[in-house]
């Protein structure tokens, strides 16, 4: 009998193991992988990724958003796609397309009635999100976005114990107190789980006239930054309130696409900023990629108050040259707050080593696709740039985290 029960318990090892390894060569297509979550239920998270989702599929790049609210699936509602069925080969699934560039699976696609309700335990959970991952021929995609039910509970662990390695999480709140006290646990989640927060966006913050343009704050508005910089994690930006979503939902064309034009469209355009530097990170790191790397100096070497230098150093160099290769210095713009990060993005700079900086400044710099570099070490531009390149640069604390 206990030998009987050991090869079980072998048994089943070497079954799992061979299913995350599936998932593993499944996920290895993926380029990034990024949770969108919540503390509480309705904040319009669901919204937020599918808006997410299609914005950075009219960015072309190649997307996938998959639904793991097993008990809620909204997603397939929201882009009107609750009359399509999905279609297999053997043991592979095919995800149902919005877009050329845009896939989608939920298990709303697998329910015979859009009414059934989902009565399942954790473990059948866990199995049918294990599914979407080993089983969904997702192909090649640049992002998988993932819309997690609200909470931290067994959807958004499974998900992210399961990927391995997710890029990270952007948190969806609403301005309320009540909102973004629940917050707070899914950025500590996250934290427990080593999983990167990508940045928090506050929903319906604000309700935009659509005929005379002013801006009524409904819910209050500013919440959800001040628990993002209470809390030392980005801030992606605020979402309108646009009572046009209601339509968007019902044509089953995304919002971002149907009214590009609007105040919230090109909120969301922002936020997505942090996102696409993803990508932008991961072709420098590749190392076929030109960079330009900012540092600010006096007296020829290192500043360590970012906002306080004489000059900045600006070098280009060839990712895979492992060396500096061209050097500037230029003086900056007098001191404006909000005006170093534009400047700099304006001038091509793709990183920044500093000694210390603000958080709000390091926002900013997320916010314009720039990586920034904290806690260097006083030394000229041409060592701090080759010792970031060959990755032998020692940083320390950051000195100015206000």
């Amino acid at each position: 009998m206990e030998k009987q029960i050991a090869e079980t318990e072998q048994n089943f090892k070497k079954q799992m193991e061979i299913e995350q390894q599936q998932i593993r060569q499944r996920m290895g297509r993926i380029k990034h992988k990024i949770l969108v979550l919540s503390g509480k239920g309705g904040v319009g998270k669901s919204t937020v990724a599918v808006n997410l989702a299609a914005s950075l599929a009219l960015n072309n790049s190649k997307v996938g958003l998959l639904d793991i609210d097993i008990h809620g699936p909204s997603i397939p509602r929201i882009l009107n796609l609750e009359d399509k069925k999905l279609t297999a080969f053997g043991n592979t699934i095919m995800p149902v397309p919005v877009s050329a560039n845009l896939v989608v699976m939920s298990i709303g696609f697998m329910l015979k009635d859009k009414d059934d309700p989902v009565i399942w335990r954790g473990p059948m959970k866990y199995q049918v999100i294990k599914q979407f991952l080993k089983d969904v021929e997702w192909s090649n995609l640049d992002y998988l976005i993932v819309d997690s039910p609200p909470g931290t509970g067994d959807e958004p662990l499974s998900i992210a114990q399961l990927i391995e390695k997710p890029d990270g999480a952007i948190i969806v709140t609403t301005p309320q107190q009540l909102a973004i006290t629940d917050v707070r646990k899914a950025v500590s989640f996250c934290r427990q789980l080593d999983m990167p927060v990508i940045g928090v966006i506050e929903n319906m913050s604000g309700f935009i006239c659509p005929k005379c343009g002013e801006k009524t704050d409904i819910f209050k508005s500013g919440g959800g930054e001040n628990m993002a910089l209470e809390m030392n994690v980005p801030f992606l930006g605020r979402i309108p309130i646009d009572p046009q979503i209601v339509n968007a939902c019902d044509s089953g064309e995304p919002y971002i696409q149907r009214y590009s034009q609007s105040h919230t469209a090109k909120a969301f355009n922002e936020a997505i900023k942090p996102i696409l530097a993803l990508e932008k990170t991961s072709s420098l790191q590749k190392g076929d990629q030109k960079m330009r790397v900012a540092i600010p100096i006096n007296d020829g070497k290192l500043s360590q108050h970012f906002g306080h230098c004489e000059t900045f150093a600006v070098i280009d160099t060839q990712g895979n040259a492992n060396m500096p290769l061209k050097r500037q210095d230029v003086a900056p713009p007098p001191h404006e707050p909000g005006l170093l990060p534009k400047w700099l993005h304006d001038m091509g700079v793709n990183v920044i080593i500093a000694g210390g900086m603000g958080q709000r400044a390091k926002q900013l710099f997320d916010q314009n696709q720039i990586e920034v570099v904290i806690g260097a070490p006083v030394d000229t531009p041409e060592n701090l740039v080759s010792a970031y390149l060959n990755k032998t640069l020692q940083t320390g604390d950051n000195i100015c985290d206000h």
